[in-house]
């Protein structure tokens, strides 16, 4: 993409995730480190669709073409009060530092507010320290310091 940064601004849309993006979706996600099948990510979409009002994933696009995605849900644990979570951010590296990511997240934002919640998080892998200075330049700030642990408790299965 040649585009100068005036002309891709002018060009952003956002929309809600669809089962159309589903190709798109998966090689975005690959970006970011994981490899999710076109199958896994259609099965998400369908269970998105089914209607989980505490979830929500949407896409920016250049000009029709999918570029970028967020997913946010609403968390709701024991020890504190609900707050929204994104999930999971990943941008086109050939549109990475044109502010697409932060009109994303403003659109996270928004949508945790129209939950009625205050706070949204997000968790970023330690080596990811681009990541960091993104959020850190977006008003979100370090609550915490986290290891995660986790335990195969089933066989291995392929997902839909």
């Amino acid at each position: 993409m040649t585009d100068t940064r005036e002309s891709i601004d002018d060009a952003v849309t956002m929309r809600e995730m669809r089962y159309e993006d589903t190709e798109t979706i998966a090689q975005l996600t690959t970006q970011l480190g994981y490899r999710r099948s076109a199958d896994e990510i259609a099965a998400w979409i369908a269970r998105l669709d089914r209607g989980n009002p505490e979830q929500i994933a949407f896409v920016a696009c250049v000009r029709g073409e999918v570029v970028a995605w967020i997913e946010v849900s609403i968390e709701r644990r024991l020890q504190s009060e609900p707050f929204g979570f994104i999930g999971g951010l990943v941008v086109s590296e050939r549109v990475r530092g044109r502010g697409i990511g932060r009109r994303l997240c403003e659109r996270a934002e928004e949508w945790t507010r129209e939950q009625g919640l205050e706070i949204l998080r997000v968790t970023s892998r330690s080596t990811r320290e681009g990541a960091h200075r993104f959020y850190i330049r977006d008003g979100y700030h370090e609550v915490k310091t986290s290891l995660v642990f986790e335990k195969r408790v089933g066989p291995k299965t392929e997902r839909p």
